[in-house]
């Protein structure tokens, strides 16, 4: 069941897609076959993975740093009703902006290197991150709460001991939502400005109409998202198995 149905669900894509192209007629450079897609792989596989290579480095940087930083901000947020109403408008603020507008800001401001793809995926991590946190945090029934406070537990501990491991699961949500913006955030800062990377690729493929090379990258894109989404979804389940239990 887990493994099986998602590949006859791709499958069932696939054979649609190649189906489409043959009976429709479609040229190459508009839309390509699965075999086309796959020839541009297998001819362009160093630079592929080249590129990949660069993406994953930036997706996983912005995104532990979007973990050392929101979940901190969480804690606080949930500790206090003064932080809380000092930075939610603010994170709000910066949550609205479009990212896209940000990005050639960015390589005004860091030039063309890592940097600025970095805090790109950055800034579309942290606010979901910070947000599931905060709530995960607020949710402790207070039953526990009281139970603990009849122990005499100091505050310290009935945060560490049940507030924040009650909101373990919370915060999970949080991650792995993030974990699929963060591979998005890369892309829109490669696509802006970048050297390297499988936004890059794209863009050179788009201007010089290789489609096929162009959607070689994005399905490297599509894995690279899948692989670190069941990475923490499986995490989860060894680091969390009472909450799975508990579901």
């Amino acid at each position: 069941m887990d493994w099986g149905l998602p590949a006859l669900g791709l499958a069932a894509v696939i054979a649609l897609w190649w189906l489409a192209t043959i009976a429709f007629s479609i040229e190459k450079f508009l839309v390509p076959s699965p075999k086309d897609v796959v020839d541009a792989f297998i001819g362009q596989a160093g630079f592929l993975m080249e590129q990949t290579w660069v993406t994953l480095l930036e997706t996983v940087e912005g995104f532990a740093l979007a973990v050392a930083v929101g979940i901190p901000i969480a804690m606080l947020i949930a500790g206090s009703r003064v932080l809380e109403k000092m930075i939610y408008p603010l994170l709000l603020a910066v949550n609205a902006v479009p990212k896209i507008a940000i990005a050639p800001i960015l390589v005004v401001w860091m030039g063309f290197g890592q940097l600025p793809k970095i805090v790109m995926v950055f800034l579309l991590c942290f606010f979901p991150i910070v947000i599931s946190t905060a709530t995960g945090l607020k949710s402790t029934p207070a039953e526990l709460t009281e139970l603990v406070r009849s122990y005499d537990a100091s505050r310290m501990q009935a945060f560490f001991k049940v507030r924040f491991p009650y909101a373990l699961p919370q915060v999970m949500v949080g991650l792995k939502t993030a974990i699929s913006l963060a591979v998005i955030g890369a892309v829109i800062a490669e696509f802006v400005g970048a050297d390297a990377g499988l936004g890059f690729a794209i863009v050179q493929s788009g201007a010089s109409a290789d489609t096929p090379l162009a959607f070689a990258a994005m399905t490297l894109l599509g894995i690279i998202s899948i692989v670190l989404f069941y990475g923490l979804n499986a995490l989860e389940k060894v680091a969390l198995p009472w909450a799975e239990e508990h579901r």
